[in-house]
């Protein structure tokens, strides 16, 4: 479901992203690991045709995000670290406006629309102000409104963000769930104990090139000692960070 090859993304003389190939399929939850400044959100942005990549190709589903943006877009969900919500909107008239962007038919997107404020708990305030909201709650309507048009591939950039214990739990178990129906999760995070809990492959990289790419036991194996996770990419990164 989703095809990187040979990815590029420079800034100047700083390449962000470099030569990053990665192949996903579909129902694969997917994390993507690495420290500050890595190329992990860039890698997303160029994914989801935020950002034109200087060299390479990211494919959605088969659809090219450069030359079939909205064929590819109509597959895909996104969550960023700080979502973008028009604040003057209500939660339910923010949903039925992305529900006209993906064209979701009215009658389906006003279920959908109960069944997901209602599944995020933020139905109660539906009808309020989304200037009024809590981070969690924006949050969670960037969830909501992501799941509308039942995406086939969700990538998620860091999503805790104002999210307490429980909500995490129930995001990470929810995203857990889709998978079982054949959706792709592309996720960038920093939460290791999620990464150990969901991910069936991971993805470490470091100054813009990919490191290493494996099962959470194929990641730990890589190790010259047996650690956790986080022991683990610190290891690897440091080695990295001094060859």
């Amino acid at each position: 479901m989703i095809e990187i090859k040979n990815l590029v993304k420079r800034f100047g003389a700083n390449t962000a992203v470099n030569h990053l190939t990665l192949h996903i399929e579909a129902g694969e939850f997917f994390c993507f690991l690495g420290p500050n400044g890595a190329g992990k959100t860039t890698t997303i942005k160029l994914l989801t045709g935020l950002l034109k990549p200087t060299s390479g190709t990211a494919i959605i589903g088969g659809h090219n995000i450069q030359l079939e943006p909205v064929a590819a877009k109509q597959l895909l969900g996104y969550i960023p670290d700080t979502p973008f919500l028009y604040e003057k909107l209500t939660g339910r008239e923010f949903m039925r406006f992305v529900a006209g962007l993906y064209q979701v038919p009215e009658v389906r997107a006003a279920l959908r629309t109960e069944e997901l404020l209602e599944m995020f708990e933020i139905r109660h305030v539906g009808d309020q102000l989304i200037e009024d909201y809590s981070h969690g709650m924006r949050q969670k309507l960037s969830f909501a409104s992501c799941f509308l048009h039942e995406p086939k591939v969700v990538v998620v950039d860091e999503p805790w963000v104002g999210l307490d214990p429980k909500n995490i739990r129930f995001v990470r178990d929810f995203l857990r769930d889709k998978t079982q129906d054949g959706v792709t999760i592309f996720m960038s995070t920093h939460s290791l104990s999620v990464i150990e809990e969901a991910a069936d492959r991971i993805g470490i990289i470091h100054n813009g090139n990919l490191l290493h790419t494996g099962s959470l036991a194929e990641i730990k194996a890589l190790s010259r000692t047996p650690g956790s996770l986080e022991d683990v990419f610190l290891e690897l990164t440091n080695a990295e960070a001094a060859s």
